[in-house]
């Protein structure tokens, strides 16, 4: 099932299943204790990120084909970095290149995770039971502070805009994440197509292995890699500039869909 959260047309937050013409079925209930379906249909006014998560973390070289675009050997463990949640924006939001590293701004097409239950080192056999569902999520990140700059990568994946999320949640129960292509256009051109297949560590690994390092509460996202194509990468580079228009496809899911605009 997808599940929308929006605001409708009185700007009030609603849950709802999206529908053809930017409508939406209500569902009742909470997102993790449980929603029922509904009858009443209403205008979706505005999309909001599927969820508001508690933290935001990110994998980094987890794709075989994106590691070797980089010449970066594939990690033996996960990498894990951490994104601000005041990053967070919704299908339809604009990027905003930030003032003081505009330059070299990158996307990166990935599926993310939603965890729907508290989990503490849980084992990859039980990870699955702790998954809410999936989302599409746009890693964006400027090249400039990760790479030369900073020498870490907390501002370069961190600046607020910077984590485009939606524009909807597809539930676990109907969604399988082991082979689904992953893809990014920038002004309609296709820059990353990939597939999960080519991850490192799957989506129940990672849960698992970020459970024995943290506690992830519900709502907590994972962003799970992305594959090769990122505009560092290309020959010349593709940097994002004001005006551009980005989407990120993982099949089974949709479109998530951003405006790029100056600081």
């Amino acid at each position: 099932m997808k599940i929308a959260r929006f605001l409708d047309s009185t700007d009030t937050e609603r849950l709802g299943v999206p529908l053809p013409g930017d409508r939406a079925r209500l569902l009742d209930g909470d997102l993790f204790a449980g929603l029922e379906p509904g009858t009443e249909e209403v205008d979706i006014s505005r999309l909001l990120p599927p969820v508001h998560p508690p933290n935001i973390f990110g994998i980094g070289l987890n794709y075989r084909q994106h590691a070797a675009e980089g010449g970066r050997p594939v990690p033996e463990k996960p990498l894990i970095f951490m994104k601000a949640t005041t990053s967070v924006i919704a299908a339809g939001q604009p990027i905003v290149l930030p003032a003081s590293a505009p330059q070299e701004v990158d996307f990166e097409a990935e599926l993310a995770v939603v965890i729907g239950r508290t989990a503490r080192r849980v084992s990859e056999d039980d990870a699955p039971e702790h998954i809410l569902g999936y989302t599409c999520v746009n890693d964006v990140t400027a090249r400039d502070c990760q790479k030369r700059l900073d020498g870490q990568w907390t501002r370069a994946k961190g600046f607020d805009t910077f984590c485009p999320l939606g524009p909807w949640l597809v539930t676990a129960d109907s969604f399988d994440p082991a082979d689904v292509p992953v893809e990014s256009l920038v002004n309609g051109e296709l820059m990353q197509g990939g597939s999960t297949r080519d991850l490192v560590f799957d989506c129940p690994t990672l849960v698992s292995y970020l459970s024995h390092q943290f506690t992830l509460l519900p709502g907590t996202v994972i962003c799970t890699g992305t594959p090769a194509g990122v505009g560092f990468a290309r020959t010349p580079p593709v940097f994002l500039r004001p005006g551009d228009l980005v989407t990120v496809k993982v099949g089974g899911i949709g479109e998530l869909t951003n405006s790029v605009s100056a600081g």
